[in-house]
């Protein structure tokens, strides 16, 4: 430890760095890490984001850790359980003690001779205002979107518009929407969220989109669910759930892409039965993609469709011509007349917090980098990154992550190695084609393409598709090929 401030730094106090300190911990319990998080708080997603209703889109069995299971009665649950339990989680297993709160990390560098990664942190305090940390591995947990920015939609005119105009990103928490015309421009998880949230007091919410989406409605609690905690006790129960949820999604996506027309039909014939009497599934309803090309939304108990049906809240679907000072004008020659005007159009995507990242003082673009085992990049030592599924809980991903590290490093200490880094064999260079990092065509992952890694359809090179593939190479897999330990 002469040349080492701790062994692991992992970067991001979200879901993705507490589960990484605790893989880290339970693998290789005499190794020293810190997390450095450049917020105050820890949780990520769940304490920056304020808008109405903020919960999950995929279902809490499956993105709550593995070792602290989810115990809510809700499948799907709001930011502020989702905290509850992130704050029990890091206490009850000492991880609060390890995080150094904001220290936002500027950039990192890995010196080759001494093996040693230096991150350098923006912290509010000191002289210079910055510090360094030295480690022998680093391990990213900082999500895929920017913090600081949000993904601005060329919206014509929308800067006349004299009433409220408000991004998801930055809701104002002293926002007040009560008796209002709200339209909330998007058709993603974000805008099917804060409809029915805000339903119940203002006069009336219109979800403004382009081209709609597949939502399907989730029981809060099954039978299942009930039935299972009835009967078995926790230790059983709640894995067994788990496990049910992880099944079940799997084999939702397998029909979904394996029979895409049947697929559409049923989910269709099921959101004509949601629907308020009168309202067609064309168009507003009818996407133009397959399930599964693009992320569904999710909605508990049918929160969404009970707020159409209420008729608090409408769906209009149409291109915008053009944002006046009070109106929202459509190609169609509609027009919509909000007091507040929620642009629920994306996330701007950034990795590693945008710090700057090099080895030996070159700097590294991460997307001109293939991704060894999804976590790895080529040609990085000692850096792994904690990235998830599109069309699972993210949690699963970064869980095989976080079991990879922790065994590779546990595996070098054995050895006495000190590094590990990804290099592409002679053949893999000569013979490897790219595939796309995601599958989906959702218009935030085809921007994704150049800022994420790339792919290859090698077998250490592959994209993460399947949590039970990745989960099984966590444990068992070849962590030798296509790498060089020293």
């Amino acid at each position: 430890m002469e040349n080492f401030d701790y062994d692991v730094v992992i970067i991001g106090a979200g879901i993705s760095g507490i589960n990484f300190a605790y893989r880290l911990k339970e693998r290789n319990p005499d190794l020293t890490y810190c997390i450095v998080e450049a917020r105050s708080e820890i949780g990520g997603t769940w304490s920056l984001f304020k808008y109405p209703g903020l919960r999950s889109d995929s279902d809490l069995y499956t993105f709550s850790f593995p070792w602290k299971p989810w115990k809510a009665n809700k499948s799907i649950a709001q930011a502020d359980l989702i905290l509850k339990y992130l704050r029990e989680a890091v206490s009850e297993q000492g991880i609060d003690r390890n995080i150094k709160f904001n220290h936002k990390v500027a950039s990192l560098n890995f010196d080759t001779p001494s093996k040693t990664w230096y991150v350098h942190c923006d912290t509010p305090k000191g002289p210079s205002k910055n510090t360094s940390i030295r480690s022998r591995f680093v391990l990213v947990g900082t999500g895929y979107y920017d913090y600081d920015k949000p993904l601005q939609a060329d919206i014509p005119g929308i800067s006349n518009f004299r009433g409220t105009v408000v991004h998801p990103q930055f809701w104002p928490e002293d926002l007040d929407y009560t008796d209002k015309n709200m339209v909330v421009i998007g058709s993603g998880a974000t805008a099917v969220t804060i409809l029915p949230s805000v339903a119940d007091k203002v006069s009336h919410v219109t979800m403004l989109q382009r081209s709609p989406t597949y939502i399907i409605s989730v029981p809060g609690e099954g039978l299942f669910e009930k039935v299972t905690k009835a009967l078995l006790p926790e230790s059983l129960a709640y894995p067994l759930i788990r496990f049910k949820w992880i099944v079940s999604a799997f084999l939702l996506i397998v029909f979904c892409r394996g029979l895409p027309n049947l697929a559409r039909r049923a989910i269709l014939r099921r959101t004509k039965r949601e629907l308020p009497k009168g309202v067609a599934v064309d168009p507003d309803f009818t996407p133009r993609y397959n399930p599964w090309d693009q992320r569904m939304c999710l909605c508990p108990d049918a929160d969404f469709f009970r707020a159409l049906r209420s008729g608090k809240g409408s769906v209009k679907t149409g291109q915008i011509e053009r944002v006046t000072e009070k109106t929202i004008k459509l190609d169609s020659g509609e027009e919509l007349h909000p007091d507040i005007i929620v642009t629920a159009t994306g996330l701007r995507l950034a990795l590693l917090g945008k710090a700057s990242l090099s080895v030996d003082g070159e700097p590294v673009t991460i997307s001109d980098r293939y991704v060894w085992k999804g976590s790895m990049l080529e040609g990085v030592p000692n850096l792994m990154f904690a990235f998830g599924y599109v069309d699972a809980s993210w949690t699963l991903g970064a869980d095989a992550t976080a079991q990879l590290a922790s065994r590779i490093i546990a595996e070098m200490g054995e050895e006495g190695k000190q590094s590990i880094c990804p290099r592409r064999t002679e053949q893999e260079l000569q013979t490897m084609k790219p595939q796309p990092f995601f599958y989906l065509q959702s218009t935030y992952v085809k921007a994704a393409q150049s800022i994420f890694p790339k792919v290859g359809d090698a077998q250490q090179w592959l994209p993460r598709k399947l949590y039970w593939r990745d989960i099984a190479h966590a444990w068992w897999g070849d962590v030798r090929s296509s790498t060089e330990w020293s």
